[in-house]
C-alpha cells in the first residue's frame, strides 16, 4: 500500500462510492469460518474490513462457528470428534464443550478484536433473546439442531445503536429441555432472512463455486438460482459445496437479494466484494 500514489488511492476511494451509497444503512450478514478464523493475519483483515463497514453506515452482523477451537478443546478432554454428513455429532458433553467455545471463548475474543480495531461488538448466543429456536436434527447427530424459529429483535435493537452483533450458532430447543449446536452457515441464512439483509456473505476456505475445483480459471462468478439445477445434474455442485449452495438458494429466494460464497484467505475479501468493481467468489441472485 505505501507504494500506491495519491492519485491511485483516490480512485479506488471514487469506485468504492456507489458502493457505499447502495448499502449505506443496509444490513450485511457475514457467516465467519475456516482458515480467516484461525490465521491471524486473516484474522485482522476481516475484523478491520468489519469495523470500516460498521463506520460508514453499513449495518454489519458477524456470524461464527469455532470448529477448529471446539476440536483443539476436545482433544484436551480426550474426546474423539466424530462427523456424520459433515456435520459434528454432538452428545451431552461434546455439547457442553461447543457452547463453552462458541458462546464463551470464540464469541468474546470476537468482540475484543473489534474493539481493538475501534469497532463496537455485542457478542450474543444464539438462545439470547429466543434469537434462534430449534428442534433436534435427527437421532444420530444428537445435540445438533434445525432451527425453525428466528426472533431478530435483539440483533435489531444492536444494530440500531450503532454496535456489531456478534452471534455464535448455537439454539435453544425448542422439543427438549437443551440447546443445540447449529450449522453455522444455516444459522447466518436464516437470520439474513429475517433481518432482511440485502447480502449475505459466506466465507470458505475455497475460490467459490467452480466447473473444476483444481482449476481456479474455471471460478463461476456469479449464477442465478434457477441455473443450480443444471449444475448439481453435470456434478459441478458436490461435497461440502452441497449445503453452502443450499443455503444460498434459500436466502435468496426468501428475500436476500445477492448471496456470496467467496473465499476468506483471500485478506480483505470482503471489501473487495462490497465496495469494488472487482468482486469475489460466486455471486447467487
Amino acid at each position: 500500500m505505501t507504494n500506491i500514489s495519491p492519485n491511485v488511492r483516490a480512485q479506488i476511494l471514487v469506485e468504492a462510492l456507489p458502493y457505499i451509497q447502495e448499502f449505506v444503512g443496509k444490513v450485511v450478514v457475514i457467516k465467519y469460518g475456516g482458515n480467516a478464523m484461525i490465521n491471524d493475519e486473516l484474522k485482522q483483515a476481516v475484523i478491520q474490513d468489519v469495523v470500516l463497514l460498521n463506520l460508514i453506515g453499513i449495518k454489519v452482523v458477524l456470524v461464527h462457528g469455532g470448529g477448529p477451537e471446539i476440536k483443539e478443546m476436545l482433544e484436551k478432554v480426550n474426546k474423539e470428534s466424530h462427523f456424520i454428513d459433515g456435520l459434528r455429532v454432538t452428545d451431552d458433553e461434546t455439547m457442553d464443550i461447543v457452547q463453552q467455545v462458541l458462546c464463551g471463548k470464540v464469541n468474546k475474543n470476537l468482540v475484543s478484536l473489534l474493539s481493538k480495531h475501534g469497532g463496537k461488538g455485542v457478542g450474543i448466543a444464539g438462545m439470547d433473546g429466543n434469537l434462534f429456536q430449534a428442534v433436534q436434527y435427527d437421532d444420530v447427530h444428537k445435540n445438533v439442531g434445525t432451527i425453525v424459529n428466528v426472533n431478530p429483535e435483539i440483533v435489531i435493537d444492536i444494530l440500531e445503536k450503532g454496535y456489531i452483533p456478534v452471534v455464535s450458532s448455537v439454539a435453544a430447543g425448542l422439543d427438549q429441555f437443551t440447546n443445540y449446536n447449529i450449522n453455522a452457515d444455516t444459522a447466518a441464512e436464516k437470520l439474513a432472512v429475517s433481518l432482511k439483509a440485502k447480502k449475505l456473505i459466506l466465507l470458505t476456505d475455497v475460490m467459490g463455486l467452480m466447473k473444476d475445483p483444481k482449476d481456479e480459471t474455471t471460478l463461476i462468478s456469479s449464477l442465478k438460482v434457477s441455473q443450480v439445477s443444471v449444475y448439481e445434474r453435470e456434478g459441478i455442485i458436490k461435497g461440502g459445496m452441497i449445503p453452502k449452495v443450499q443455503c444460498a438458494i434459500e436466502a435468496v429466494r426468501r428475500g436476500v437479494e445477492t448471496v456470496n460464497i467467496q473465499d476468506g484467505r483471500i485478506p480483505h475479501s470482503i471489501l473487495i466484494e462490497l465496495l469494488s468493481n472487482q468482486g469475489v467468489g460466486t455471486m447467487f441472485y
